[in-house]
């Protein structure tokens, strides 16, 4: 449960902002989207090569 304490005189859409990226780093919206479907394991393994694979592409990059 992602909740924040708002001051008396602190403007809401400062407090709002704060609520969606604390939401946002929680990682509830990813997990509910995740679970809204379903993916074959198969499909599911062939996603994680692909990421791993941009991953240390990046990296390889970040170091050259």
């Amino acid at each position: 449960m992602v909740g924040i304490n708002v001051s008396e005189n602190e403007n809401i859409d400062r407090a709002l902002k704060r609520f969606k990226k604390k939401y946002e780093r929680s990682g509830i919206l990813k997990e509910y989207k995740k679970r809204t479907f379903f993916v074959k394991p198969s499909i599911e393994k062939r996603m994680e090569r692909i990421k791993a694979k941009r991953r240390a592409h990046k990296d390889r990059m970040r170091d050259f």
